[in-house]
């Protein structure tokens, strides 16, 4: 029988299915990052140039990946709102972008650490530096520009306008080690191949799907707040058991 995907673009539907995600991917995040952990500070060996600072990457990567990806994901959902106009769009929008936003200043804190002992500086205006803080303020733009608008439906719109026009600074962050002369190295993961030692590359992915499956617990998480919050008048929210023995 084929699942149809549609019935889910409706918060009532979205909201079970959600609650059930919710603590696989979770501690699927724990498990991951765990293991993760234990290849990268336990197992991988000692960078012959970098010395143990290098294993700062196993933090820095993933939320940088994340920090990309997630504002992507972010983009595609409030493209499918202006153009579908679907509530579920709005709302999965709105809870991305705080995790997004966390990611992003993960992977330029550690970055600022990694940089100190490598580099002689904790910050430098270079092209992958700066891309990657223009993105910190266009999430904190659209938290932000969502706040001031006080409906819900036009903040929805309004921020994924300004996603769409904010996606254009993702090929630039990702390409910029290659268009400028850059404080950093080349991307040592591409998919023709690695140029890292094999556990180093192991413990680098598997912390990389630790941070991608955290990301998708907590914004579930929040979307599930997002819905109860926006349609406390419905009459699936009154139904619900939580919500029914809270009252």
């Amino acid at each position: 029988m084929a699942l149809n995907w549609t019935r889910y673009a409706s918060p009532a539907s979205f909201h079970p299915l959600a609650g059930k995600l919710i603590p696989w991917f979770g501690w699927g995040a724990a498990v991951l990052a765990a293991i993760g952990l234990w290849l990268g500070f336990a197992v991988a060996p000692t960078d012959f140039q970098q010395g143990e600072v290098y294993r700062i990457i196993f933090i820095h990567v993933p939320s940088a990946w994340m920090s990309m990806f997630l504002y992507v994901v972010m983009a595609f959902w409030g493209a499918l709102l202006l153009a579908f106009n679907t509530r579920l769009s709005g709302m999965m929008a709105q809870a991305i972008a705080p995790t997004g936003a966390l990611m992003t200043f993960l992977a330029l804190w550690t970055g600022a650490l990694w940089g100190r002992p490598t580099w002689g500086t904790y910050w430098a205006w270079d092209a992958r530096m700066t891309s990657e803080l223009i993105l910190l303020f266009l999430y904190l733009g659209i938290i932000a520009l969502r706040q001031a608008i006080g409906e819900a439906r036009r903040a929805d719109r309004a921020c994924a306008v300004l996603s769409l026009v904010g996606v254009v600074n993702i090929p630039i962050i990702y390409y910029s080690v290659q268009w400028w002369n850059t404080l950093h190295q080349g991307a040592s993961v591409k998919p023709t191949g690695s140029s890292m030692e094999a556990t180093m590359l192991w413990g680098m992915l598997v912390m990389s799907f630790a941070f991608w499956f955290y990301a998708i617990a907590v914004v579930l998480s929040r979307v599930r707040s997002i819905m109860l919050e926006r349609e406390r008048s419905a009459a699936w929210v009154a139904a619900l058991p939580e919500v029914g023995s809270a009252r």
